[in-house]
């Protein structure tokens, strides 16, 4: 029990400081091509944030545990809205980009649809399945780019130019090394997570929907922690909604065209799946009131970053009691 323990440590520091280098890159390249913070974050950095999904997920399916990578994915969106998008809400509301924020937020309902239709009409992810998520996931990032350059950053998003401004290959150093640090970190904190709890007694369904989901969800908070401290909340938000839509159509995507499976049965709530009656909804509830009332008012409520705190709380209370 003393090495995981020490295991899940050291993967805290490296997320930590993987974190503070991911950042500073992520910001420096927005800064340098002149980007909102919420695309940079959407795509870039969204992607790597996500990457320890995307290998949990892959290498569960792969493995037949169809439950983790299905379990995984929605989780770990719900973890996202409910818990990261929650602590910035909380911390620091603000005003919001609406039109910057509005195509991913379309994005991620029109790829929840088709996630719905799976696990609803279909009762299983096929192949074909996967491959139109990994579609939308290539259509995302075109469209996102390009709407990206078309919209520069206002000049007020950019800090004053004292012609210390960093080389390009530093920035492009401390992105990627702090995604790979943070991928690190996120593999030890899982995988000795996951043990502990393991030797603690939690059912596998409970780890996947909530350890692991936290788990590998860790680089989006420590992204959203740095960011907040930084300065950068624009950039906080749009790696969260860019994560969960890369949840749905990447890391989905890229488990179901590998190793199709049927939705998962693990809890039943009156006879029913309850991830079709409680975790999809779910879901789809906690991203509707972050981004809902962001694109109606022009601005983020920390109302709204108490109130998804409070479910994620709730969910997770739930995940107990049905075990």
């Amino acid at each position: 029990m003393l090495i995981p323990v020490l295991l899940f440590i050291v993967g805290l520091v490296l997320l930590i400081k993987g974190g503070d280098w991911f950042v500073d890159g992520a910001t420096g390249l927005a800064r340098r091509f002149h980007i909102p913070e919420i695309i940079v974050g959407a795509t870039v950095v969204s992607i790597g944030t996500t990457l320890p999904e995307v290998m949990v997920s892959a290498t569960g399916a792969l493995n037949g545990q169809g439950a983790m990578a299905y379990g995984n994915a929605i989780g770990s969106i719900i973890c996202n809205a409910s818990l990261i998008a929650a602590i910035t809400l909380a911390v620091r509301p603000g005003p919001v980009d609406v039109k910057a924020l509005k195509m991913p937020v379309i994005f991620f309902f029109v790829s929840a649809a088709v996630y719905c239709m799976a696990a609803y009409l279909m009762g299983e992810f096929t192949r074909p399945i996967g491959i139109v998520l990994l579609a939308l996931f290539v259509y995302y990032m075109v469209v996102t780019v390009r709407q990206g350059f078309k919209s520069p950053a206002p000049q007020e998003e950019e800090p004053h130019d004292d012609g210390t401004e960093s080389p390009l290959w530093k920035e492009l150093l401390l992105l990627v090394a702090g995604a790979a640090i943070i991928a690190v970190g996120a593999n030890l904190l899982v995988d000795n997570g996951t043990i502990i709890a393991q030797k603690l007694g939690v059912p596998e369904t409970v780890i996947a929907l909530t350890f692991v989901a936290l788990g590998t969800s860790l680089p989006e908070l420590v992204t959203a922690i740095t960011s907040l401290v930084k300065g950068h909340g624009s950039l906080s938000l749009g790696n969260v909604i860019g994560a969960n839509i890369f949840n749905l159509v990447l890391v989905s995507g890229v488990s179901v065209t590998l190793a199709p499976f049927e939705v998962p049965v693990g809890n039943t709530i009156c006879g029913i799946n309850s991830s079709l009656v409680l975790d999809i909804p779910l879901m789809l509830l906690v991203m509707v009131l972050l981004t809902v009332p962001a694109l109606t008012t022009k601005k983020l409520h920390r109302w709204q970053g108490i109130a998804l705190l409070t479910i994620y709380a709730a969910f997770c209370a739930v995940q107990f009691v049905l075990a």
